[in-house]
């Protein structure tokens, strides 16, 4: 429901620019029910996993979250899918209550759902990509269309507002996963592919520039070859060195190659006692979610693989649940650029620049306020206006559905109690029991200052530049309904 507030602006001078004035406002957790795709079934229509990315649509003042391949790891059944709904958001920013507005399933052009299942399982070949999809990252164009990246492939999708695919772009040929032969393989990991994105680890988070013209894909981990073991093989677990792909929106082509740092395992192992090992840097650690700014800037979203799960106890130290700002101009275009068998980067190259300080430290900001961390932080979106001038960040997590499964691909729910100290596995849909419940969808709200919003796109206006702004945005005069707008990045 819209909240009426009143609104003003005054025309005075903008602040200086404080450091990272990102500030937690609320949590909200979201239990697990039915979602509305009309399917039967626990593990078909349950509704769970809804934050492998987020957007905000200010036209309708609704989020949309997708699912991952679902429950199952891609060894079960299950229909990707995006999820629309509402959050009461107040006029501070804070998120008082969810509400589900429709369920849309990832369909090909006949009209078939694309299924979570992996192309081994599903098409009975391995080298046979077909409907098998491992939806992760999600982005809105201006004409109500979504873009869609997969981890399989991987690949980028572009969808009607209905879920049907409209085409697919070209992925280049050297993120491709390929067996020593050449022959492609979309299952298996190392050692049996030697090239290309590592297993699980394809096209984890996408966004699309301001003008619409450009999409940006961003690997979770580096390829499978480009990095080097402590024996000297070629091994993308040792490396930081991610990919971040440039495509044209118009084409479907790819315009470029660009290299994003994970942070150092030595910093990252700095803050814990339970370290991380040389082969975890480019695999245990990894990319989430990508956001742009405009003007070749970006937010990405970086965290490790610990926290609260259908695997993990909070006995677990959580290392990395952290937001970066990047700016890829000047970066070297590596697409025609081999990285294999090497963690360091050539003199030629130079990778985006990356803010030592995180924009912000999600795991620090749930920590301070004693609130369980969660393992898969994994979308995020700007979202609607606070009544100070200032922008909400919201901040979704995949709870994996809180299924998990045998290795004969029997489900079990996953139920915990408060403080993720106790656990059980239950029957599918079974009842939990006394004190413990399924791990719940998480969603966080922070919040901008208006200095801090307006200067992510390379710019401060005017006082008065402002206040046209504001107006445009429909928050024009005083005592005047608050509307979810746009946003100068959307």
């Amino acid at each position: 429901m819209m909240r009426r507030i009143a609104t003003l602006l005054i025309a005075v001078a903008i602040p200086a620019l404080p450091a990272h004035a990102a500030s937690f406002v609320s949590s909200l957790s979201i239990a697990n029910g039915t979602d509305l795709s009309g399917f039967a079934g626990i593990g078909n229509n349950r509704l769970g996993g809804f934050g492998s990315d987020l957007v905000y649509n200010a036209t309708d003042g609704l989020f949309y979250g997708i699912t991952d391949r679902g429950p199952g790891g891609g060894v079960l059944s299950y229909a990707p899918r995006m999820q629309a709904f509402s959050l009461d958001i107040d006029s501070t920013g804070a998120i008082g209550g969810f509400t589900l507005q429709r369920t849309t399933v990832f369909t090909d052009m006949t009209g078939q759902a694309f299924n979570g299942l992996n192309p081994r399982l599903l098409n009975g070949n391995s080298a046979t990509l077909g409907r098998s999809f491992d939806s992760e990252g999600l982005a809105r164009l201006a004409n109500g269309n979504f873009l869609v990246s997969d981890e399989y492939g991987p690949s980028l999708y572009e969808f009607d507002a209905n879920g049907r695919m409209i085409r697919s772009f070209t992925t280049p040929a050297n993120l491709l996963p390929k067996e020593a032969n050449g022959t492609p393989n979309y299952v298996d990991g190392r050692p049996t592919i030697t090239s290309g994105r590592q297993d699980n680890r394809g096209f984890e988070g996408l966004t699309v520039t301001p003008d619409g013209k450009t999409a940006y894909a961003i690997l979770q981990d580096p390829l499978v070859e480009e990095g080097r073991a402590n024996n000297g093989t070629a091994d993308g677990r040792f490396s930081g060195n991610v990919r971040i792909v440039a495509f044209d929106v118009a084409t479907g082509q790819s315009t470029g190659q660009f290299i994003y740092q994970l942070e150092d395992r030595a910093d990252i192992n700095a803050r814990v006692t339970d370290t991380f090992g040389a082969n975890n840097q480019g695999r245990s650690i990894g990319v989430s979610a990508i956001q742009s700014l405009g003007n070749g800037k970006f937010l990405v979203l970086e965290r490790d693989n610990r926290g609260l799960s259908v695997d993990d106890t909070a006995s677990t130290e959580v290392a990395s649940k952290r937001i970066y700002q990047i700016d890829l101009t000047g970066a070297t275009n590596v697409a025609n650029i081999s990285l294999a068998g090497t963690n360091t980067l050539p003199a030629n190259v130079i990778a985006a620049k990356k803010d030592a300080t995180p924009f912000i430290d999600i795991a620090a900001a749930l920590k301070a306020r004693g609130l369980q961390v969660p393992e898969k932080i994994e979308g995020f979106t700007f979202g609607p206006r606070t009544a100070d001038g200032g922008i909400t960040l919201i901040v979704a997590t995949d709870n994996d559905f809180s299924v998990t499964q045998n290795g004969s691909g029997t489900q079990f729910d996953v139920c915990v109690n408060a403080t993720n100290t106790v656990r059980s596995q239950v029957a599918l849909g079974g009842a939990c029991p006394t004190g413990q419940s399924l791990i719940p969808n998480l969603v966080y709200s922070f919040k901008l200052s208006r200095a801090e919003y307006l200067s992510l796109t390379g710019a401060v206006p005017e006082p008065a530049t402002w206040a046209m702004m504001i107006a445009g945005f429909g928050l024009v005069g005083g005592a005047m309904r608050r509307r979810r707008t746009a946003v100068l990045f959307a």
